[in-house]
């Protein structure tokens, strides 16, 4: 089933992106059968590779007037439009031959579909991009034992590797690369800014769902991602932003005072995981 009559608006968050924005954009004509449109949102770059982009590529660009974040320099972006799609991608995506017409055809499959995700590639290897939303359980074991016991139980149970080659609906998608419905996507406010990095694809995810829609994993709409130039330059940084979003992200869930204890102890464990962290850097 080809798409019919869709236009896509494709909203790039850039910081300095080097090289990779060029590659991104080479990839969009093989990945998009349909009329498409692209902002830059751009949160400050200094390295001249936005501005080069809109010269050579014709697209435009959209100054956020800071670093914003990803979330909220995303929002930025796909302000304004009328496409009934929104295509947000990290600068350092390479998109495969179809991959966005795959999406496509997958959202008729599912009208209830407020995000569409492809299989994400790293160096080769399938990246879990498709998971179930973080719980008192296994979200928060996987939060605190994955990088001392890779291979837990409620690792497994919230990355569901075991169901990667499947369509099916996930908790939440990467949002390194998430085809949106305009309609829906507007409809739950967009990405919430309080996240600055990380968590806000799982946060949208989740209010997604709590206005009725789903999000599906589309593995037969394949991307590629170089992944981390942006966190790499400013790994810190990125590391105390994770843990941050993340205890944000579960505080919210369970605000009650019957959680107190709960998010004390929470937000002292990614503490103690960012020192350690920092200590063996």
């Amino acid at each position: 089933m080809r798409p019919t009559h869709a236009t896509v608006l494709v909203v790039v968050v850039t910081y300095s992106p080097g090289e990779h924005l060029g590659a991104l954009l080479e990839s969009l004509p093989e990945a998009c059968s349909v009329p498409y449109r692209v902002v830059l949102a751009d949160n400050g770059s200094t390295d001249g590779a936005p501005e080069a982009a809109v010269d050579r590529y014709g697209v435009e660009m959209r100054r956020t007037g800071g670093n914003l974040g990803y979330g909220a320099a995303a929002n930025h972006g796909a302000e304004g439009g009328a496409e009934p799609f929104i295509l947000v991608c990290n600068p350092d995506i390479v998109l495969g031959a179809g991959s966005v017409d795959r999406l496509l055809e997958a959202s008729q499959r599912w009208p209830r579909a407020g995000a569409l995700g492809p299989a994400i590639f790293t160096e080769g290897v399938l990246y879990p991009s498709a998971r179930e939303l973080p719980v008192i359980g296994h979200g928060i074991g996987h939060a605190l034992l994955a990088r001392l016991w890779p291979d837990n139980p409620w690792t497994r149970t919230y990355r569901r590797n075991d169901l990667m080659p499947v369509e099916r609906v996930a908790g939440w998608l990467s949002g390194a690369c998430l085809l949106l419905r305009r309609k829906a996507f507007e409809e739950v406010g967009g990405f919430d800014p309080r996240y600055f990095m990380y968590f806000e694809d799982v946060d949208l995810g989740d209010r997604l769902a709590r206005h009725g829609m789903v999000s599906v994993y589309v593995p037969t709409a394949r991307v590629d991602h170089v992944g981390g130039t942006t966190t790499r330059r400013h790994s810190l940084r990125m590391l105390k932003a994770h843990h941050d979003s993340a205890y944000l992200y579960l505080a919210d869930r369970y605000p009650g005072r019957w959680h107190w204890v709960f998010r004390v102890g929470l937000w002292l464990r990614f503490r103690v995981l960012a020192w350690r962290e920092r200590a063996e850097r």
